[in-house]
């Protein structure tokens, strides 16, 4: 209580000496100077304005400085949206551009292809794949319902990649090339581009260390040397005649010496498989 009326009289007091040296001030306006005690006066009041003054601004001040912060994070969290979605806009081209070459590309191969055979080529998409680098097996978003059927070839735009071995109403499952072997299920029958009536041999297997195919069985004989195309011979009937797989590295005698053995390096990409031809041979 006493501490507010002592308050309240000091306020008083302060507003009456404001109230007469403004009234001084009036007063003697006119006057070209201020006598001692006109300007001590006025000295002290000034000292005591400007010391009332201080929180003040520093009041004021501290509530610009919030503000200024708070436009500066609203604008800086904006940018960032920005760029944030600049990032995945442009990545959705980058990925769409992509894609738009990947088909034209397959329309060309598709377009070149029915020019050199009679084949049907249905497009498909690699729906899934195993990280696993043993597990040889992709799978592709075409099935029964497509009229896709077990053991048809597939193929990128590079070349042979496998063939179906499993079908579903929507899916089918592909068997890679890599997962060649000797038995007669897998081992592929092969020839060189041409030289279709002069070389023969097998592709049955697959160094995983080099990534070369492995042809056995190529008679001494043959003329097969480094740099010819490796295609399917359509012996067997499994893969139809004259898809290309790859290029021979390297030719050496085989293990008895009766027969010769080649490296192949296949022209497909067998770790980036986006899209993929499914080959239908016209039935005769």
């Amino acid at each position: 209580m006493f501490k507010w009326l002592g308050n309240k009289r000091l306020i008083i007091l302060m507003a009456g000496v404001i109230f007469f040296v403004a009234l001084m001030g009036f007063t003697f306006g006119g006057r070209g100077a201020m006598s001692w005690p006109e300007g001590l006066l006025k000295d002290t009041v000034t000292f005591v304005q400007g010391w009332l003054n201080k929180p003040a601004r520093a009041v004021a001040g501290f509530f610009e400085d919030v503000r200024r912060i708070s436009v500066l994070y609203e604008e800086n969290r904006q940018m960032k949206l920005t760029l944030t979605q600049y990032a995945k806009d442009t990545a959705r081209l980058n990925d769409l551009e992509a894609q738009n070459n990947r088909l034209k590309d397959a329309l060309g191969f598709t377009e070149r292809q029915q020019q050199s055979n009679k084949y049907r080529y249905r497009i498909a998409e690699v729906y899934a794949s195993s990280p696993d680098p043993l597990n040889s097996t992709i799978v592709i978003n075409l099935g029964e319902k497509d009229g896709i059927k077990a053991n048809m070839a597939v193929m990128s735009v590079e070349g042979l990649i496998g063939r179906i071995v499993d079908v579903s109403p929507f899916y089918s499952n592909v068997q890679l090339i890599t997962d060649l072997d000797s038995s007669s299920t897998k081992a592929l029958a092969v020839t060189v581009k041409g030289k279709d009536n002069a070389s023969f041999g097998i592709l049955e297997g697959y160094d995983r260390d080099k990534g070369l195919l492995v042809m056995n069985k190529i008679p001494k004989t043959d003329n097969l040397t480094a740099g010819d195309v490796i295609i399917t011979s359509g012996v067997g009937q499994l893969f139809p005649r004259g898809i290309e797989i790859g290029e021979v590295v390297s030719r050496d005698e085989g293990e008895f010496g009766i027969t010769h053995t080649a490296l192949i390096k296949p022209f497909a990409s067998f770790n980036h498989l986006r899209e993929v031809f499914v080959i239908e041979v016209p039935e005769l």
